[in-house]
């Protein structure tokens, strides 16, 4: 009853089908994050887009300039120095045959996989299990590179990926409710931003539809995006 409570109370404070400016979101979506745990405070971007079609497929990597609140689990294919590279980095699992047997029994205790060039012949075998959860190792995304030590501190300082599902919808965790209000603002800021210029050659006509904001058990709440058309 008291979480029921709780609900209502929130939702009463958000008006159905308003669109609110990006300060006054935040605001909401911070004041009705009540729950026992520093909850996350999520963005959903719906986009004029149909993934489905490889020119229109919006994915990418940002840095959000506050950070996530979130402790990031990377996972570094290497072998030799660049192994040690990724330890001294602070990677969690570092290896290669032996890494690559771990994910094969199921052990992925990683959130981010990195992979230097020369093990991609290794790592292409676990593209049925690292592929479905969003893991695998892309060129195109710098998780495959020489450049371990900045893929992980990357990683670690708050870097986060996007990827547009079916619908077109593309969402991720932009910190924790217990974050300042002009942090969050910012991290938003950024996040959008980056969606932006991902835009796809394939898009046509109206590309951003659409900004929601929550909280993990908050409703949501929608942006206008006016002040981001363009």
């Amino acid at each position: 009853m008291a979480k029921n409570k709780r609900i209502a109370a929130a939702r009463s404070k958000v008006t159905h089908g308003q669109s609110y400016g990006l300060d006054e979101a935040i605001s909401l979506v911070k004041g009705n994050a009540t729950a026992k745990f520093d909850e996350t405070v999520e963005i959903s971007l719906n986009l004029g887009i149909d993934p489905r079609h490889a020119d229109q497929m919006v994915r990418g990597f940002v840095s959000l300039p506050n950070g996530t609140g979130k402790t990031l689990r990377v996972g570094v294919f290497a072998r030799g120095a660049k192994a040690e590279e990724a330890t001294a980095a602070g990677a969690d699992v570092v290896g290669a045959e032996d890494l690559m047997e771990k994910v094969q029994a199921g052990e992925i205790e990683f959130d981010r996989c990195i992979a230097t060039p020369d093990m991609m012949a290794l790592v292409g075998r676990l593209g049925k299990i690292l592929g479905p959860r969003g893991l695998m190792p892309n060129p195109k995304l710098g998780t495959v590179t020489m450049d371990v030590k900045g893929a992980i501190t990357a990683a670690k300082s708050g870097q986060v990926e996007y990827r547009a599902e079916k619908a077109g919808i593309v969402h991720a965790g932009i910190g924790k409710a217990s974050f300042d209000e002009a942090k969050l603002i910012e991290n938003a800021r950024a996040f959008i931003d980056a969606v932006q210029k991902a835009r796809p050659t394939g898009a046509k006509g109206t590309y951003l539809k659409k900004i929601a904001l929550a909280s993990t058990m908050g409703p949501g709440v929608q942006v206008d995006i006016s002040a981001f058309a363009g």
